[in-house]
């Protein structure tokens, strides 16, 4: 191989690991395992066999659409990430990744989006566009509602309903209860995010549930949604008569959302990134892993 090739090899992983990092492409682990869930049970429902091809489409929805939305944010804040020194090294405003770049990123991942969901069924493809002002308005919501945690929930909401209408094509009352689930204990968990710059977002008038209520009130605000969160877990359990392995997968997912809370204090914001994305993103995996097993076991 010559110096050429290797060095040519070597500037588009680079550049795919910039683009990665732009996008926290590791922050999937969210909402990936729940749509997966979505999926499952509605192949388990119409006892259908996997359908391989119609997951990678479900899949490429997944990841184009959260692409978007977060390199979208990252472009519609880069001013705002500039001003704050703990967003000051974040891709664009530290010009690692240029802002019209990082649009055109975002136009390329919302028409991949559209037209696989196109390619999945007309319901997918009416609901895109609602998909896709739902995740890119959130960026703007900050400016203007402290109720943007919720905001966000919604858009991650959206992936085991989507994933639901991939296979069926009609609505049904448990993936939708499972997507107001995820709302719950995405807010949640956005709240304990957002402490960290409880300050910087009063300052700059910004808002959301730290800066408007402080820290206190917040972490109360951000147990009652978790504490949702949990009860409507339990409803769509119980509504889609799934075993007892679910069963114990909800108490492990409870158990971790009580050590999360557990991690922060409104005097102690040491380990928020523990709390934020290592706990959060093991309560997902384990949840659906253990959902999806008993949905397997029981077919």
């Amino acid at each position: 191989m010559t110096t050429f090739a290797i060095d040519l090899i070597m500037q588009v992983l680079q550049k795919t690991t910039q683009y990665l990092s732009l996008v926290k492409f590791s922050h999937t682990v969210f909402a990936l395992p729940f749509a997966a869930i979505g999926f499952t049970l509605a192949i388990s429902h119409n006892a259908l066999p996997v359908l391989w091809p119609l997951a990678i489409k479900v899949l490429i929805c997944m990841v184009t659409a959260r692409n978007a939305a977060m390199a979208f944010n990252r472009w519609a804040d880069r001013n705002i990430d500039a001003l704050n020194p703990r967003t000051a090294l974040r891709e664009i405003p530290a010009g690692i990744i240029k802002a019209n770049r990082a649009l055109w990123f975002v136009i390329i991942n919302a028409l991949l989006f559209t037209v696989t969901a196109y390619l999945i069924n007309n319901l997918c493809f009416y609901l895109s566009p609602v998909a896709l002002f739902v995740v890119l308005g959130y960026s703007f919501t900050k400016r203007f509602t402290a109720l943007c945690h919720l905001v966000l929930g919604a858009g991650l909401a959206l992936a085991p309903v989507g994933a639901y209408l991939a296979v069926t094509g009609r609505f049904d009352i448990v993936p939708i209860l499972i997507g107001v689930a995820v709302l719950c204990w995405v807010s949640g968990f956005d709240i304990i995010y957002a402490l960290q710059d409880e300050q910087f977002d009063r300052e700059n008038k910004l808002h959301s549930i730290p800066s408007l209520m402080g820290k206190k009130h917040a972490l109360q605000v951000s147990r009652i949604l978790h504490f949702l969160t949990a009860g409507f877990l339990a409803l769509f359990l119980y509504q889609a008569h799934i075993g007892l392995l679910a069963w114990s997968g909800l108490a492990v997912f409870c158990a971790l959302l009580i050590y999360q809370h557990s991690l922060v204090s409104e005097n102690n914001l040491s380990k928020v990134n523990i709390a934020f994305a290592t706990t959060n993103g093991i309560a997902s995996i384990v949840f659906a892993g253990m959902v999806i097993t008993d949905i397997f076991l029981l077919n």
